[in-house]
């Protein structure tokens, strides 16, 4: 391949050498200049300051449209309305069954408050509740996603959510229509066309124009990644996300030119997506660099793919499937397709996956549109701990307890005791008043 336009970095998970090499391929810290973090801090604080005026500055220095005012970068409900019913009919129809799907998905989702009762007669519980506000930042700048606000805002709506209020920067040409139309089919209230660090300061802050939210949830660039982490402790966020991920266990079986093209999917998002592809046949790997050879020169966007996967894409020739399922552990990839002939058995040795893709029919691709969990998850290792957004991140529980005069008598006891014992007098003493005379 050395004449070829891939330079795919190859590793043997057998070598003396493959710890050191896997933790250097998978190095995703997130290098970000003070001179880039003060950016962000300066254009926090003056929409923080300045409302409306700083967040119309901001886009015209940064998006080059010099609105005039906040009404021309708003669009109302009818107007969403009236994109979804100017599209054409294909369109519409993809729209409407990814939406439809999706609520489905996260109806299933939901979960109710619940009680129990002790024999004294006091009630312990929980009461789950919808967030009154969230702000939904679509990624865009490069391209329109109507996609992500399916993926953001049906979760939102279906937690039952009071108001959705969604940002998506400058909308470009006929992928303006998709984005209003997917907005109206989600339950988008408000939709403001600003993106960038401005964006997540006018959701986090409020302007004249904007309600403060109390979530804010969405992928965006290094500026609104950061932005969000500043943010954080004012208002919640969902996540921290970076570059996409896909890794893609085979047993060999799959067409090459099936995991050829899945790769390419995830790749030709962005020169930093990572595309990671683990099998335990040496030949099979070499089938499937020569099917992305082949099928390079029909994409698009093969610049973009190109640079992705010689910058971030890893072959792994593992010993068998265990040892591939060890080793994805290990990366803890956001999306993971497991391209083998005994899907559901290989799935018992999988513990961090942002989503799973059972079998060789399910394409990656399926899952960032239509096939219902949101494609809002856990990137660059996270999911050893997080997981996908979904319902539960639009509510929040608070604890219920209602003690009866039996039962606070006995907790009483021991509440005192441990009071006491951390030297807090006023906490043992409040729990005794409970004590019957």
């Amino acid at each position: 391949m050395s004449d070829s336009a891939l330079d795919i970095r190859s590793l043997i998970a057998s070598g003396p050498d493959f710890d050191r090499q896997l933790a250097a391929a998978l190095d995703r810290r997130m290098l970000v200049g003070e001179e880039v973090t003060g950016q962000v801090r300066g254009i926090l604080a003056d929409v923080r300051a300045r409302g409306d005026a700083a967040v119309l500055e901001y886009t015209r220095r940064f998006d080059g449209l010099d609105a005039g005012g906040m009404e021309a970068l708003t669009v109302s409900r009818k107007q969403m309305e009236q994109s979804l019913a100017r599209l054409p009919e294909a369109a519409a129809r993809a729209l409407g069954h990814a939406a439809e799907r999706i609520r489905r998905y996260h109806e299933a989702q939901k979960q109710g408050s619940w009680q129990y009762a002790e024999v004294d007669g006091s009630v312990y519980g929980q009461k789950v509740s919808a967030l009154d506000r969230v702000g939904i930042y679509v990624p865009g700048g490069k391209a329109s996603y109507p996609s992500s606000v399916l993926m953001l805002a049906i979760p939102a709506s279906v937690a039952g959510v009071g108001e959705i209020i969604a940002t998506v920067p400058l909308a470009h040409g006929a992928g303006s229509d998709m984005v209003f139309a997917a907005a109206a089919l989600a339950g988008v209230d408000h939709l403001h066309t600003i993106g960038g660090a401005q964006a997540i300061a006018a959701l986090a802050y409020g302007t004249e124009s904007i309600s403060r939210v109390d979530k804010i949830a969405g992928p965006g660039n290094i500026y609104v990644t950061i932005a969000k982490k500043l943010v954080y402790g004012e208002v919640g966020i969902d996540m921290i996300a970076g570059p996409t991920e896909l890794t893609v266990i085979c047993d060999g079986a799959t067409d090459p030119d099936w995991v050829a093209m899945d790769l390419f999917s995830q790749a030709e998002h962005d020169e930093q997506a990572q595309s990671i592809l683990i099998a335990s046949d040496a030949g099979y790997l070499d089938a499937v660099k020569a099917a992305m050879e082949r099928l390079l020169p029909e994409m698009a966007r093969r610049g973009i793919i190109t640079e992705s996967l010689n910058r971030r894409a890893v072959f792994i020739l593992a010993e068998d499937l265990e040892q591939a399922a060890a080793i994805s552990n290990r990366i803890a990839p956001e999306h993971l397709e497991l391209s083998v002939a005994e899907p559901e058995k290989l799935l018992e040795k999988i513990r961090h996956a942002g989503a799973i893709f059972l079998g060789r029919y399910s394409a990656e691709a399926l899952g960032d549109y239509c096939a219902g969990p949101s494609h809002v998850l856990p990137t660059s290792g996270t999911a050893r701990f997080s997981s996908a957004l979904g319902v539960p991140d639009f509510q929040k529980r608070s604890s219920i307890i209602h003690c009866s005069a039996e039962g606070a008598a006995t907790l009483a006891v021991t509440a005192a005791e441990l009071g006491r014992r951390e030297n807090l007098d006023a906490h043992a003493r409040s729990a005794e008043y409970r004590l019957p005379g």
